[in-house]
Formats: C-alpha cells, sequence, structure tokens
C-alpha cells in the first residue's frame, strides 16, 4: 500500500449500515436516515453523548425556556451558529407541513404546535403549542428538526444508492476545534450478508459492528462472557452489554376478524410465546419485557405480565377463546394463523419456525409470511397483516414515545400499527399528557400498561443487548440508543 493510499485509509472510518432512502431531515423516517441526516445537518437541540441518564445538551439552540404553564418554548439561537433563528423557523415549518405539500413524514412531531415566531433581526425563537406536552424538547434533537442547511460537520460527497454512502470532513464546521483529530471521511456499506460484515471486520475493511450475529456469537464471545482472547489480541474493543431503549413484539391487527374480538385468544397466543427457548436461541443477548415501556424509563410498570409464559394457561385461554386444543368446533378445522415477517434471511427463518413450534404447542397453526422490507412495511402500514413482526426503537427516553403506539389517533398508517383502539386507554394516556407534575404522569403511565397486559395487541418477546465491535484504531466510541451523528466524537492517533 503506498503512503498515500495508507494515509486515506487512516482518515477514513468505515462501517455497515441499512440502506438509506432519504437524506432530506423532514422524511428521515429510518435509524439509518436518521445516521445520514445528521453528519450533514444540525438540529437545534442535540441528546448529550457521553450522559447517561441521557439528557438534552445545546444544539444550534441554547437549551429553551418554558413558560410556567408549558405551553411557551424559548430558544435562543448560539452566537457561534451558522444560522439564524429565521433559517430554524423555516425548517420546522417545513416539518410543520401545515398544508401537507412538503410530504413530511415527521409532522407528528409538530401535531401540539400552535405558532412558531422569529424576528428578521432577533436570535430568539418563539414556539406556541397547544396543549401541554413535556417530550416536546426531544423532538427538537430529532434528525426530522434539522436546520435544512448544510452546517454540518461533513458532505455528502458521492452516493451509490443501496451500496455505499462516502461523507468528506466539511471544514468549516465549528465544531472540529473541539475534535482535531476526527475522522476526515466516513464510509456506509450496504452489506446484507451478516457473514460477509463478519469477515470484513476481521480483515479490517469495516472499523465497526453495531451487533454480534447470533452465528457468530461464539466466535466473539467466550464461555465466561468475555470478549474472545484472540479477537481481543487482534486489536479489537467489546463495548456495551445493556439492554437498548427498545421492545421487540410480534404485532396483532386488532381489525382482523379472529384476532381482534377475542382478547382470550390473544392472551392464550401470549401465554405460548415460550421465552426461555427464545432466549437460548438467541445466545442468551436478550432479556424479557413485561410490556411496550422498557426498563430504565421513568413510569415503567414494574408488575409482571399475567400473560408471559405458560403453556397450561395458554391451553385454558385458548379453549375458552372457543378453540380448544386449537380446533375450531364449528368447522372441525385447525385454527391457522398468518405471521407476517421482513427481510427473509436465514436468521429469521429460523426464528420463525421456532415461533410455529411455540404456536403447536397449543394447536394453533402459525403460517409464516416473508417478505421484502418495503413490501412488508407497506403491509403493516395499510393493515394487510394478521401477525407481524417488529420492534420499536425509542426516539428519546420517555414512557410516552411507546405508549403513543397504542392511541386511536395514531392507528395505521400512523404508528398504531395493530390498530388498536380503547376508550379507557385514550382516557388515560390524554391524562397523562395534560398532568403538570411526573408523579401524577406516571400514575396514568401505569393504568395505561395495565390495560395493554390484559388487553393483548402484542406479544412482547424481548429487547435485545446493545454490543458492539471496534477496532482500536477508533477512539471515543461510546455505546448508546442514539448513535446519531456518532462519527462527530469519533477519533484517531493514525491521522
Amino acid at each position: 500500500m503506498s503512503l498515500v493510499a495508507a494515509v486515506l485509509v487512516a482518515a477514513t472510518f468505515t462501517r455497515s449500515l441499512e440502506r438509506v432512502n432519504s437524506m432530506d431531515p423532514i422524511m428521515s423516517q429510518s435509524a439509518y436516515d436518521a445516521r445520514a441526516v445528521r453528519l450533514v445537518y444540525e438540529t437545534p437541540l442535540e441528546i448529550d453523548y457521553e450522559a447517561r441518564p441521557y439528557r438534552l445538551a445545546p444544539g444550534l439552540c441554547e437549551l429553551p425556556e418554558v413558560s410556567s404553564d408549558g405551553l411557551v418554548y424559548t430558544l435562543r439561537v448560539r452566537p457561534d451558529s451558522p444560522v439564524t433563528a429565521t433559517d430554524v423557523k423555516d425548517s420546522l415549518e417545513r416539518l410543520r407541513d401545515v398544508d401537507g405539500r412538503h410530504g413530511s413524514l415527521g409532522r407528528w412531531t409538530m401535531r401540539s404546535v400552535e405558532s412558531i415566531e422569529a424576528g428578521p433581526e432577533s436570535d430568539r425563537l418563539t414556539i406556541r403549542l397547544k396543549s401541554r406536552q413535556h417530550v416536546f424538547p426531544w423532538f427538537l434533537a430529532m434528525s426530522y428538526a434539522a436546520v435544512h442547511r448544510e452546517t454540518g460537520p461533513y458532505r455528502l460527497a458521492s452516493w451509490w444508492r443501496n451500496h455505499e454512502m462516502t461523507f468528506e470532513r466539511n471544514p468549516s464546521w465549528r465544531g472540529w476545534k473541539d475534535n482535531p483529530k476526527g475522522f476526515d471521511r466516513i464510509r456506509y456499506l450496504v452489506v446484507d450478508d451478516p457473514s460477509t460484515q463478519w469477515l470484513m471486520f476481521l480483515s479490517g475493511e469495516i472499523d465497526c459492528l453495531d451487533a454480534i450475529a447470533r452465528d457468530n456469537w461464539g466466535a466473539v464471545m467466550s464461555a465466561d462472557g468475555k470478549l474472545d482472547t484472540r479477537l481481543a489480541a487482534s486489536g479489537v474493543e467489546l463495548h456495551g452489554g445493556f439492554p437498548a431503549l427498545e421492545v421487540r413484539y410480534i404485532g396483532m391487527n386488532m381489525r382482523d376478524r379472529t384476532l381482534g374480538g377475542n382478547r382470550k385468544l390473544r392472551q392464550a397466543i401470549s401465554c405460548a410465546f415460550d421465552f426461555p427457548t427464545w432466549r437460548r436461541f438467541y445466545c442468551n443477548s436478550i432479556d424479557p419485557v413485561n410490556g411496550p415501556v422498557p426498563d430504565g424509563v421513568a413510569g415503567k410498570l414494574e408488575r409482571p405480565s399475567p400473560y408471559a409464559w405458560n403453556i397450561e394457561k395458554a391451553r385454558r385461554l385458548i379453549a375458552e377463546a372457543g378453540y380448544p386444543d386449537g380446533m375450531d368446533p364449528k368447522t372441525g378445522r385447525r385454527l391457522v394463523l398468518t405471521l407476517s415477517i421482513g427481510r427473509p434471511t436465514q436468521d429469521s427463518r429460523e426464528a420463525g419456525e421456532l415461533l410455529v413450534s411455540f404456536f403447536a404447542k397449543i394447536g394453533v397453526k402459525l403460517e409464516l409470511r416473508f417478505q421484502t422490507w418495503a413490501a412488508f412495511l407497506g403491509a403493516v402500514n395499510n393493515g394487510d397483516c394478521q401477525l407481524y413482526q417488529m420492534a420499536w426503537v425509542g426516539d428519546y427516553p420517555d414512557a410516552e414515545n411507546f405508549l403513543q403506539l397504542f392511541h386511536s389517533r395514531n392507528v395505521s398508517p400512523g404508528a398504531n400499527h395493530s390498530c388498536y383502539e380503547n376508550p379507557e386507554y385514550d382516557a388515560e394516556y390524554d391524562a397523562a399528557m395534560a398532568a403538570s407534575t411526573e408523579e401524577e404522569r406516571n400514575s396514568h403511565w401505569f393504568r395505561c400498561q395495565e390495560i395493554l397486559q390484559e388487553d393483548c395487541p402484542w406479544i412482547f418477546t424481548h429487547v435485545t443487548k446493545n454490543y458492539s465491535l471496534v477496532r482500536s484504531r477508533v477512539k471515543n466510541h461510546i455505546p448508546s440508543d442514539f448513535p446519531y451523528g456518532e462519527e462527530i466524537h469519533l477519533w484517531t492517533e493514525e491521522k
């Protein structure tokens, strides 16, 4: 390798990333879109890279002043920001998309906004809300809210769709003074096959693996749960091991004639989900969940789910649901349910077959429908799935972000893909949002989760543990549930 090539590689950070669909902030729907967007665009607020528990930090703007009634947020644009208050206002109005002209996918974050004001000569921005929304500042740290001007640390240099994205350092970005050894170039590679990702990481073609594939677990972890000594000797570091801010689940379409009106049936198939076996399948790298709110989030209900794995209870419930031993007495036929799964990988096929075996123990035949990711999302959004397997990754660390998935106003094509509707649930949710204290708010969140535990619109399968592998040439890698813009904080001694 020539000296020039060696320097080029040293100054480049490379990782595998799923396909990015859009670089427009208001269209950055996936976590992968958000990663790319945050390299080029900046948000009014940010999530502190190092702080745990997570907290907000100034971005283009200082942290907001909030009126006593919680309805008015005043933000001051920081003196060193390359944007004006009017720039911030224009981008938030574009996100708000009142007339639908921009097709904003993030307009839900601005649903409670009544007005946004910014004087042409002022450094202040005033946002008035229609109703109290305690999580509103977190919206200003999401990629949706990024100011639509390329003021960020990197610029998009090339984009070979579905293959590779390359970003080059923006030398005028003011933040480099705090990270002078930051990488000059970022490469995102689309590598679908986990085995290929693994081989590329071992060969040094990829600097970071954000997850450890199940098939590679034995090669990474020793029997004592530590990094394999051979990997450690080769300059690989293991990070993480903490539960992610997410929930993995199997959703049930509440508009389905079989599932929607039969709560006993939903409870039965929830009890049939064999988590201990599921955990072994995933090499003990997952944790159980009792509802939609993950551990570590204020307002989480600690009560165990009454419909966790219990095969005898499942058999009793399915009989009470009208399907003794999984048979329909009216037709004499076995109950058949269909599970839709996106991304037909070998791992998802094996996991699907395991779920088939769980349902078979209560006499239910589970049929698997594998689809491309785009087709799967379309079917979920259109309510064309009976059962569907998904995950919800938290946008911010608040119970509201998970519990809004069940409010009737958010039914598909909104985030409530199960089309769950319960007036009592909606009333408790709305009361939580109107609460003036955290204690009062949490009491309503607890009741929301109790209702969901009984209604079983989801089978709560698990939460993954965050593990990442990084080559030692990469410094300051701190695992996070909010890795958007992480590369800004990385550096290398090899420059």
